[in-house]
């Protein structure tokens, strides 16, 4: 997806503590609804709005459906603040800056 839908899912609270336990291993909607004071649909709602963004993928087995962490936009994000920030630049790094 686009950048801006990374950080807009990252924006919430709430989103990034279900990333939080998904950096532990895949959970199933169920699992990670138990660790929130919200509804299912709420949480529900958060899945899928992290999930249009690419940070997490799903895969169905049966009637459960398993959520797990796709790290490779959080590292496309990653490499984004580096550069943002000027980092591994060798212009700046010989300026002193």
């Amino acid at each position: 997806m686009g950048l801006q839908n990374t950080l807009r899912a990252l924006a919430d609270p709430t989103r990034r503590e279900i990333l939080n336990l998904l950096k532990k291993g895949r959970l199933s909607a169920g699992e990670i609804a138990e660790c929130f004071p919200v509804t299912p649909a709420s949480v529900s709602r958060h899945l899928s709005v992290l999930k249009d963004a690419d940070l997490i993928r799903d895969t169905r087995e049966g009637k459960f459906i398993f959520y797990e962490l796709n790290a490779t936009v959080l590292e496309e994000v990653m490499l984004w603040i580096a550069d943002l920030k000027g980092e591994g630049d060798d212009e700046n790094a010989a300026d002193g800056k």
